[in-house]
């Protein structure tokens, strides 16, 4: 990691990312207290934040291919500077609901192109796949880390400072991660030519069967999503106190935390790379333990071990992004990430229509993880295939255009 972090370009894009991630947290808990507590409604507060996911999910398969038209870092700090304006207006006291509603869309809205800029920017600021690998470590370390300490403070800051200024807070980190991208990190030409089609990347992506696999295997989370839907009803079904909310849902990411530690200190880039398709199994296996009815510790302990295995969707991330042409990795992150989202979402969904059928969140979750274990068993063996046909960052794989 220390090898990684000598790179000035990559602690630029790094520290600009976290504080970013942090700062969005604090915009999200600051509308879904101001719409609670203007409108008394916890199902208009409950839209409100759905709000915040559905531009990414929008603009992550059309807009992130601004990302491989445009130079990765004017898209990158022009999307950081516009999402300062518009959280700063946000800021301003007195403004309409329905407003605040519409300017947190559009500025998630930016954020799909910054994003997907972002994942393709790090992948050319690095020529050694291990190194890079690294990189994508650290990133998936602070940005949990960014996003707990981002969910943490937020309410304390609301609660000491009021939300104006909270929103204020948010502004600046954009706007200072606008400045130092701006200044710290080199210009590169554009990656792709403009006249390409528009979803030329998600057709290309279509066509490789590894990196189809690659997705499948993406996809296996959303079953290990089940259990943070079901955290409270999960709480009270085995006898926990209220605060164990809290410790059930900061379980699986901080296991991740610490698997993608242990994984990127012990294990080389092409051994994580080989097992990928049996560390998607190992999360929903591990979930299987709520068959038992198990009591809190046991039920920690199994969701923060699901975490540590988790953190195989780094080297996943990494290698769906390393095996797409630079020119299309824009258009082609954009699709990794939406269905990253769509599944995520899906899942809790999913684990919530499972309780309900069965009467029981352990038996949902039990039920969830079995559905993950017989999905994944053939995408293991798909990838284990895949793999034997050949690499595809090899350019005389035919896959791979020449």
């Amino acid at each position: 990691m220390r090898a990684v972090l000598r790179n000035g370009e990559f602690r630029t894009l790094w520290l600009a990312e976290a504080q970013s991630v942090a700062g969005d947290q604090l915009t999200t808990v600051a509308l879904a207290i101001t719409v609670y507590a203007r409108t008394g409604s916890p199902l208009w507060a409950a839209l409100a934040y759905a709000m915040t996911y559905l531009p990414a999910l929008a603009g992550g398969l059309g807009l992130a291919q601004l990302a491989d038209r445009y130079p990765r870092r004017t898209v990158l700090w022009s999307c950081a500077a516009a999402q300062a304006v518009v959280v700063g207006v946000m800021a301003i006291p007195g403004t309409p609901l329905v407003a605040l509603v519409a300017l947190v869309v559009l500025a998630r809205l930016f954020g799909a192109p910054a994003n997907a800029a972002q994942n393709a920017l790090t992948r050319e600021v690095f020529t050694s796949d291990e190194l890079y690998l690294r990189s994508q470590d650290i990133r998936g370390i602070t940005t949990n880390l960014a996003m707990l300490l981002g969910l943490i403070g937020a309410g304390a800051l609301v609660t000491t400072i009021g939300v104006s200024w909270t929103l204020a807070i948010d502004a600046a980190t954009f706007a200072i991660s606008a400045l130092v991208i701006r200044l710290r990190v080199a210009r590169r030409d554009a990656a792709g030519n403009g006249d390409d089609p528009w979803f030329g990347a998600i057709r290309w992506v279509s066509g490789q069967r590894r990196l189809r696999v690659l997705l499948g295997l993406s996809w296996l989370v959303g079953f290990a999503m089940i259990p943070e839907g079901l955290a409270a009803p999960l709480a009270e079904e085995i006898g926990a106190p209220p605060e164990a909310v809290g410790w059930l849902l900061a379980a699986d990411p901080l296991g991740f935390i610490l698997g993608v530690f242990l994984l990127s200190n012990y294990v080389r880039a092409e051994v994580r790379r080989r097992v990928i398709g049996v560390l998607a199994i190992v999360p929903n296996a591990i979930l299987l333990v709520f068959a038992v009815d198990p009591g809190l510790v046991l039920a920690l302990t199994a969701l923060a071990l699901a975490g540590v295995a988790g953190a195989y969707i780094v080297t996943v991330g990494a290698t769906f992004i390393t095996w797409v042409p630079n020119e299309l990795r824009g258009g082609a992150g954009g699709l990794y990430r939406t269905g990253l989202r769509v599944t995520q979402g899906v899942g809790a969904a999913l684990g919530g229509a499972l309780a309900q059928l069965a009467g029981s969140a352990t038996a949902a979750i039990a039920i969830g993880g079995a559905l993950g274990v017989v999905l994944g068993i053939p995408l293991a063996v798909s990838w284990a295939r895949a793999r034997r046909g050949g690499d595809p960052a090899d350019p005389a794989d035919p896959d791979v255009p020449g």
